[in-house]
């Protein structure tokens, strides 16, 4: 009978280990997972402090938008399209995938166009930016707003101020003779054909689905006609 209790005395000794193993192993996984009570429980502990947050680096820009000078202090991570929504309220540049692939917020910068949501403010100091404001107004439209309008090269909207501005630039670089991926002589003066403007129109992206007016309100102001049917 001795030899029987002393037998079960270590196999009791090894449930009360195991026990004691699970209850430290549960224990601790509860305190990693909410660390934050673990402080609040434990006398003498501080939670941590979220005002150690770096505050964000300022800066000033000045730059032109549509001919008026502007002088903002930013946060050195603001693009121009957040300077030009978020600061100058200028809201017709609209904000779309905001990575640069739909087009929506092109501006004509220095008498380039650009993706706006790509580009810091800062690097912008100086520079002579034209958004879908600055082309014209309600009473004296640009040509190719008027074109637009004419020829119904939107539906929803939202990608028409970019549409506008893109093709705006993009007719200036036809004028001086500047090439795309598919001009066939790159030593000839290019011309505005439908896979040329099919080709410097890419970028800009109308998910309404409206291509074909907007080629004819573009090509209409090109001196050309009946571009949207050919296309």
């Amino acid at each position: 009978m001795d030899d029987h209790l002393n037998d079960a005395a270590p196999a009791q000794d090894i449930d009360t280990a195991r026990r004691e193993l699970l209850i430290a192993g549960a224990l601790t996984a509860g305190a990693a997972a909410l660390p934050g009570a673990a402080c609040a429980q434990t006398p003498g502990a501080t939670a941590p402090d979220k005002s150690a947050t770096p505050a964000p680096v300022l800066s000033k820009v000045a730059l032109r938008v549509n001919g008026q000078r502007y002088e903002k202090e930013v946060d050195t991570r603001t693009t121009l399209l957040d300077l030009l929504r978020e600061h100058l309220r200028l809201t017709g540049t609209k904000k779309g995938c905001d990575q640069g692939q739909c087009g929506a917020c092109t501006v004509i910068a220095d008498g380039r166009r650009i993706n706006s949501c790509l580009s810091l403010a800062l690097m912008h100091e100086g520079a002579e930016i034209t958004t879908i404001e600055g082309l014209g107004t309600p009473d004296k439209l640009h040509p190719l707003q008027a074109a637009f309008v004419k020829h119904d090269g939107y539906q929803c909207g939202y990608c028409t101020p970019g549409q506008i501005c893109s093709a705006v630039a993009m007719l200036d670089e036809v004028q001086r003779g500047i090439p795309s991926h598919v001009t066939a002589d790159l030593n000839a003066r290019p011309l505005l054909s439908p896979m040329e403007m099919r080709e410097r129109m890419s970028g800009n992206i109308c998910r309404c689905g409206a291509y074909s007016n907007i080629m004819d309100a573009i090509g209409e102001v090109a001196g050309l006609s009946n571009l949207g049917s050919k296309a």
